[in-house]
């Protein structure tokens, strides 16, 4: 690396080698050749170009000089173009029929979705690792207790395994999303300047046009659009980075809650922290949650680039306008690169996180009794109460209660409710004592929390081509 020049976060800092080589220059270049390659095999078949020009242009696929193709573009101010040239200078026979009948973006676009469709297997891959990881968390912990928050206020018990699955089903959901946007990608195909193929019809004739295409959306593996202008819609790009974000949006929830429990007033999870990692260069004591921070920090930018794609889907304007170029050699690379980043994160958080159960207890003994308070109600007015009053009377001991957890006390609810005649005219102490047993009122969240683990099987075939390296 030049340390002399900016490089981006990305070329070092965040995400995986391998999401990188794919949005890299050499490996773009490489793709290009690949479909220089096709085209002219394709040609071939059509008695357009003869065997030894192809065998030339195969053996120099490999052979890229990304140092001659800068020369030349800085003298013709045009990248593909001087790819070209640097490809035909390698190519004593074949060099003068590469590019034959194309536009740029026949070659940049299908170059385009070849790597979004590797970008997008290989979030999908890390997708499923991540769900199957959260799967054994929720396994783990389906019926433990837990107070629940509404407005980050203690609310009612749930259970951890519960909270855990409301993060997998979102994640399922993103999951859909991607699987669906990757199965229905499509490259531009080949159809010339302004999307009707008249150049190649000029070159092959109108019959032959379907089968020559054809055999190019096989040789590359990609299926095209039926139509096109002269590049694919760029609607694509929004649904590609649209589900991008809704993914990042899911883990976001997930860093931004486990900020919140981490707080040391809450203490319920924390980060994996290192033996030799340091907090802050001020405070020797404190420990941050610097890796859910990087993912919400992450997470705010990968959302803005939604916005982006839909003006570029929305602008190109006509056959097209080159006003998206610049800010797709961003969004589209820096797009993946982020969510690559975001999932090994959130995967290793979630595999190493800290659960602190003597402050879920503490938590839950605090603040429990005040949500129980619910099922005393409904068993009083079960009995032949009155509902209005019940919850009159009710609400005036939990106030008290709660002033007193305010001046450092122990929570004195449950004493005071057996203690007043008025419920025991109705319940004895044992029946008041038993609609107060706040930790197994739980409700649906066990079940449903191992519910969401037999959902395994919409991702097993992801995790089936898992690479260690991955995880």
């Amino acid at each position: 690396m030049d340390y002399k020049n900016y490089q981006s976060p990305f070329s070092w800092r965040y995400a995986s080698q391998e999401m990188r080589s794919i949005w890299s220059e050499y490996n773009k270049k490489l793709i290009w050749r690949q479909i220089w390659v096709a085209l002219a095999e394709a040609q071939q078949e059509f008695g357009l170009v003869n065997e030894e020009q192809v065998k030339d242009l195969k053996s120099q696929q490999a052979n890229i000089d990304i140092e001659r193709a800068i020369e030349i573009e800085n003298e013709i101010h045009h990248d593909l173009m001087a790819e070209i040239r640097t490809f035909a200078e390698q190519c004593p026979i074949g060099g003068g029929i590469i590019h034959l009948g194309a536009t740029s973006m026949d070659i940049e676009d299908n170059a385009e979705i070849l790597r979004i469709h590797a970008s997008l297997e290989l979030t999908l891959k890390k997708l499923a690792i991540l769900i199957n990881t959260l799967f054994e968390k929720i396994t783990t912990y389906a019926n433990l207790p837990i107070i629940a928050f509404t407005h980050i206020q203690p609310a009612e018990p749930s259970t951890l395994g519960y909270r855990f699955s409301t993060y997998a089903q979102d994640l399922l959901t993103d999951f859909e999303q991607i699987e669906s946007v990757y199965t229905n990608l499509r490259g531009k195909g080949f159809k010339g300047a302004v999307g009707t193929a008249a150049s190649y019809i000029e070159l092959i004739g109108l019959e032959n046009f379907t089968q020559f295409e054809k055999y190019l959306s096989d040789k590359l593996n990609l299926e095209f659009y039926p139509i096109s202008t002269q590049t694919y819609p760029r609607k694509q790009d929004f649904l590609v980075i649209n589900a991008l974000s809704g993914l990042g949006s899911s883990i976001y929830k997930f860093a931004f809650d486990l900020r919140i429990l981490q707080s040391p007033p809450m203490g319920e999870w924390g980060e994996p922290f290192r033996s030799k990692q340091v907090g802050s260069s001020a405070m020797p004591f404190k420990r941050n949650p610097i890796n859910s921070e990087k993912l919400d920090s992450l997470g705010r930018l990968v959302a803005q680039f939604s916005r982006t794609a839909w003006d570029n889907a929305s602008h190109s304007l006509l056959e097209r306008t080159l006003d998206d170029s610049a800010n797709r050699r961003v969004i589209l690379p820096e797009g993946f690169l982020i969510i690559d980043e975001m999932l090994t994160i959130c995967t290793r958080l979630i595999q190493g996180i800290n659960i602190n159960l003597s402050s879920i207890e503490k938590n839950l003994d605090t603040y429990g009794p005040f949500a129980a308070t619910e099922r005393l109600l409904m068993t009083l007015v079960k009995h032949g109460a009155d509902r209005q009053e019940m919850h009159e009377k009710i609400r005036l001991h939990a106030m008290k209660s709660w002033e007193a957890l305010q001046r450092g006390d122990e929570n004195p609810l449950v004493n005071s409710l057996l203690s007043d005649q008025s419920f025991q005219d109705y319940l004895t102490r044992e029946e008041i004592s038993e609609s107060l047993s706040y930790k197994s009122h739980t409700g649906i969240a066990e079940q449903r929390a191992i519910d969401i683990t037999q959902q395994k099987r919409a991702i097993t075939k992801w995790l089936d081509q898992e690479d260690s390296s991955l995880s």
